[in-house]
């Protein structure tokens, strides 16, 4: 009997070695094939004028392949995004775990279940039809297009995986730490940001690196929402992502300007892995601290 118990054991280790070494398999094959068709474009138009260049003008006679305008603008709409979604979905996750009574946690839970399931097309077109014309009216440009209205769909399309995680990551908490907290003297809500918020920090992290890829990587609803133009960034100037650069000109490139798409993908490939190999640093950094 025990022997059979081994060998199940070992058998149900082997599958998940074989799934985990197929998942690190397929991340260094999209790696290698980004590297190998991205690597081309930036010989030929060069490290610093690929990077650097303020103007895209892929499809004109004398094309111009220059991304600093992308990569700025997925840069601030990022941090946009941040600023205003990692608040309000950290707070809401924090009312919820603790603070909420269990009707008003399920149906906020189901709501944000809700929000998480939404295409993000649906975002694209709500913002389109309503965000961007408030815009325009509310701030007197002559296009609500733009990047502010980017930034506020990417804060909405973040949420539910903040709020998700970090709910999960708060309810985990050992309840003896919070009634270890009131025994002391601690009031509830001094418990609950200096002791459980504190406890459950790495599920918070990792709610925040979620919610940076999910702004990062969007690529539909930012296009409906931002003009896709390639500018400089400005907040009521209409922008294009590094992710929408690619999506609205892929269908119809050929020759170096399919070429240049590919090394934009690897350069927001490479901005992600930099992006999460900072926050682990950090986190790690905290910890051994």
């Amino acid at each position: 009997m025990k022997n059979r118990k081994k060998a199940f054991e070992k058998f149900v280790h082997g599958i998940f070695l074989i799934l985990g070494l197929i998942t690190v398999g397929c991340v260094l094959l999209i790696t290698l094939y980004l590297i190998v068709s991205g690597i081309p474009a930036i010989r030929k138009i060069g490290l610093w004028k690929f990077l650097f260049g303020k103007v895209w003008e892929s499809a004109s006679e004398q094309p111009s392949y220059g991304i600093l305008p992308f990569i700025l603008t997925s840069i601030y709409g990022t941090a946009g995004a941040i600023v205003i979604g990692v608040p309000i979905g950290f707070l809401t996750a924090v009312y919820l775990s603790k603070i909420a009574s269990e009707r008003v946690k399920s149906i906020v839970e189901t709501a944000v279940s809700l929000l998480a399931g939404i295409p993000s097309v649906v975002y694209g077109l709500v913002g389109m039809l309503i965000l961007v014309p408030q815009i325009r009216k509310l701030f007197h440009v002559p296009d609500g297009a733009s990047l502010l209205a980017a930034i506020i769909v990417l804060a909405v399309m973040i949420l539910p995986s903040i709020i998700k995680v970090s709910i999960t990551a708060l309810d985990a908490v050992p309840k003896e730490y919070e009634d270890a907290s009131l025994a002391l003297g601690a009031t509830e809500i001094e418990t609950y940001f200096k002791v459980s918020v504190p406890a459950a920090k790495s599920g918070i992290a990792a709610a925040v690196v979620l919610g940076i890829g999910r702004a990062i990587g969007e690529a539909m609803a930012v296009m409906m929402v931002s003009g896709n133009v390639a500018n400089m960034p400005g907040l009521f100037q209409s922008v294009r992502f590094l992710t929408t650069a690619v999506a609205s000109e892929m269908s119809y490139s050929s020759g170096l300007q399919r070429e240049a798409l590919f090394s934009i993908a690897l350069i927001l490939f490479l901005f992600i892995m930099m992006i999460n190999a900072a926050l682990n640093f950090f986190l790690k950094g905290r910890k051994e601290v």
